[in-house]
């Protein structure tokens, strides 16, 4: 399956991909919030998508979806973190916790997920580049999960936190130098 956000129209779009590779038709359904932007699947097939509220201050959240014959059933309405502009998210190789990205105020904010593919606000500043401060944008997980790359593409850096068993976030470091021009970050 492939999904797609489409935030002009506030709806996600899945595509079956057949045995030649092919796409068929398009499933759409209206997304839980306004403004469908990143998202991850856990590897049993949860979809967690971010929300930007239309960049409204303070509305961010996240919503949760499980495949159903084929299509996406919405399975978590709206989480809101209280932050702003939510980007990314990812989500850790235990499937555990999703962390998703604050663009306009520089946190990092972390749902649970549950087995059943409910999600839950733990903590919406797990971790703080600078608050207050816009920029972060993608992120990824090294494999093994236990660190969080983000970059900072306002201002050139890439920010670095060690994973707790917890889902807890340790700062390591942050590195500038990204060329302005940067638009994706992936770790391995």
């Amino acid at each position: 399956m492939v999904v797609i956000t489409q935030r002009g129209t506030d709806s996600i779009g899945t595509y079956e991909v057949r045995a030649d590779g092919a796409f068929g038709a398009p499933r759409m359904i209206a997304s839980q919030g306004p403004t469908p932007y990143g998202f991850a699947f856990t590897s049993g097939g949860t979809l967690v998508v971010t929300e930007a509220f239309r960049a409204e201050k303070g509305a961010a959240a996240a919503s949760s979806y499980v495949i159903v014959d084929g299509s996406l059933d919405p399975r978590t309405g709206s989480v809101g973190n209280g932050r702003s502009e939510i980007c990314w998210a990812v989500v850790t190789p235990d499937d555990r916790y999703a962390f998703t990205t604050n663009f306009a105020d520089g946190a990092v904010s972390r749902y649970a997920i549950a087995a059943d593919g409910s999600l839950s606000l733990e903590d919406a500043t797990a971790g703080i580049a600078v608050d207050g401060m816009t920029g972060l944008r993608d992120e990824d997980l090294s494999s093994d999960g236990r660190f969080l790359y983000v970059i900072d593409a306002d201002h050139g850096r890439i920010y670095g936190w060690s994973v707790g068993a917890a889902g807890t976030l340790e700062p390591v470091g942050s590195w500038e130098g990204v060329p302005s021009t940067v638009a994706g970050l992936a770790a391995s």
